[in-house]
């Protein structure tokens, strides 16, 4: 903690390029894998393909990512875009996944409902599925941001800034509360956004708070 106080204004730069590597990488992905979920949804093989990809995708190293993206993108070795596009693909993979299982959870009843009073296929998507969807998505997107802000670290590797440089330059100096700071901020940050992200599939789901509401008013 004595690292921590000494050294403050410098690992709260770190910590602002820290979430922009991690928040960036995060829109991207939702911004790609919620309509290609929900279209996925509806389409068997295309979904079972997407998976397969998407799962092959997760699996592979973020520090060969590292090493692929530059040269593809026209990108130098230390550029923050290769962290970006790197964190993209795994968040689109987690994502894209997710995105149909969640529409799965929304009761049958209520899709029949929907398409029983004339909504059609993106109207009901849109107003009726994805709403009724976001508890379950939430959960899966919980993971994906914590996941995000825990392997920005892995970019210090490649001389891009965020809270592994507290790592690297630790283990390079032998200095362990440097390295023991790093951890801290890194699971402070987690937590902080995990419980964020809680809080805002609460808010958006009004619902679920009058239904726990009347369950504990049923017990009581």
């Amino acid at each position: 903690m004595r690292y921590l106080v000494d050294n403050f204004s410098d690992i709260l730069a770190i910590t602002r390029t820290h979430l922009y590597l991690a928040l960036t990488p995060l829109l991207f992905g939702l911004a790609i894998a919620i309509p290609a979920g929900a279209l996925i949804s509806r389409i068997p093989w295309l979904r079972r393909i997407t998976v397969t990809v998407a799962s092959l995708a997760y699996t592979v190293p973020s520090l060969a990512l590292f090493v692929i993206i530059p040269p593809l993108a026209g990108l130098s070795a230390i550029d923050p875009w290769n962290v970006i596009i790197a964190l993209t693909v795994y968040s689109t993979a987690l994502l894209v996944i997710a995105v149909p299982v969640a529409l799965e959870s929304v009761p049958a009843d209520v899709v029949d409902a929907a398409d029983a009073v004339g909504f059609g296929p993106l109207r009901r998507t849109l107003t009726v599925d994805m709403p009724l969807a976001i508890p379950v998505f939430v959960s899966n997107l919980r993971v994906v941001v914590v996941t995000d802000i825990a392997m920005v670290s892995v970019g210090a590797l490649i001389g891009v800034g965020g809270l592994g440089k507290l790592f690297t330059q630790g283990y390079q100096r032998d200095y362990p509360d440097e390295i023991v700071a790093g951890i801290i901020v890194t699971l402070a940050l987690a937590l902080v956004f995990d419980r964020l992200v809680y809080l805002l599939g609460r808010w958006a789901t009004p619902w679920t708070r009058a239904d726990e509401r009347t369950r504990r008013g049923a017990r009581a």
